[in-house]
């Protein structure tokens, strides 16, 4: 367990941003957790990953992640420089990290004296191994990650506005308490649950969250910045990397889905989907659709007085009317299972 005592300024500073680097970061991580076939709905998109990797020409930097245990100095993945950073934006501050950043970092995880040979050349040749592994990144990015990140950058877009609203709503409290099964806030103490054991306090400083479609890799932390404590979080969303769902998970058994056979299978998707409100390009990421066919979908839902429209700044949200909610929660949140 991972437990981060936060006192009361840094709670209200809460804020929410996405992070191209801290995805290619963990989805690293999720490569080598699952070394032999990730779970789905990964699967497709890691076979591909695991092309890429091989025909990259320098791989090596990227090894780095795995060889660097539980614990390792924040620079090699900082804080998210803006609310919505592009991957080029972030490598930029990855190349340009001072030495003495490196300095003040490194010794509270290895002695100055005693390097792990993967955290040396960052030492003695600061601007070389940094640049090596922002190219690395940056490579494995283009050809592992990019063809997905439109898609990713809508479901990660909703997910930030479906929080910035709850947080503006109900306040840090509540949105801490609903963020994920993993995370789990007890005032002031917030816990993240993985194998590591480790205990923080942040005080007056900022509480960062960043939702990442690859949190399956690994649920981060970033403790080192002097005035920003990032975490982050399993976002919604993981299901646009699929392709299909996996030929070699076992079938489940038959069910009726009661929601589908009255409304139909797509608009019962929608419905489920809107139980957190959704603009029409996440709801079609989320659900591996097609824009248009969301858009179809909707305009029978509002037609038939279950699901409202709203707009909040730019954007159009959608989300459940009581009626529809009523339909997911008595007829379609349980499909029925068929009987022998």
């Amino acid at each position: 367990m991972i437990r981060i005592e936060l006192d009361e300024p840094t709670l209200t500073r809460t804020r929410i941003a996405t992070s191209p680097l801290w995805e290619a970061k963990c989805s690293l991580y999720l490569l080598d957790r699952y070394p032999d076939e990730a779970p789905w709905p990964y699967t497709s998109w890691a076979r591909h990953a695991r092309r890429a990797l091989a025909e990259l020409p320098d791989p090596a930097p990227l090894k780095l992640y795995s060889a660097t245990g539980p614990w390792y100095p924040d620079f090699l993945g900082p804080v998210p420089p803006t609310a919505s950073p592009t991957i080029a934006e972030e490598l930029a501050v990855l190349r340009a990290t001072p030495a003495s950043v490196i300095a003040e970092q490194i010794p509270r995880y290895h002695r100055p004296d005693d390097l792990p040979g993967w955290l040396r050349p960052f030492v003695s040749d600061r601007q070389a191994a940094l640049a090596r592994l922002a190219d690395g990144l940056q490579a494995y990015w283009d050809a592992a990650i990019a063809p997905w990140w439109p898609a990713m950058r809508a479901a990660l877009d909703e997910e930030v506005l479906h929080r910035a609203r709850a947080l503006a709503a109900h306040g840090p409290d509540a949105l801490l308490a609903d963020l994920h099964e993993r995370v789990r806030w007890e005032r002031p103490v917030l816990t993240l649950v993985k194998p590591s054991e480790a205990q923080f306090t942040a005080v007056d400083q900022r509480l960062l969250l960043i939702p990442l479609i690859f949190s399956r890799g690994a649920l981060t932390h970033s403790t080192d910045h002097p005035e920003i404590l990032a975490v982050s979080y399993q976002a919604r969303g993981s299901v646009l990397l699929a392709d299909r769902p996996d030929a070699d998970k076992p079938a489940a058994a038959p069910a009726t889905d009661r929601l589908a056979v009255l409304v139909g299978r797509g608009r019962a998707q929608v419905l489920r989907a809107l139980t957190r409100p959704a603009t029409t390009a996440g709801l079609a990421a989320t659900l591996g659709l097609a824009p248009s066919t969301v858009s179809e979908q909707l305009s029978a839902l509002l037609t038939a007085g279950v699901v409202h429209r709203r707009r909040v700044g730019r954007r159009v949200l959608y989300g459940l009317e009581p009626a529809g909610l009523a339909l997911v929660q008595l007829i379609g949140d349980e499909p029925a299972t068929a009987s022998a």
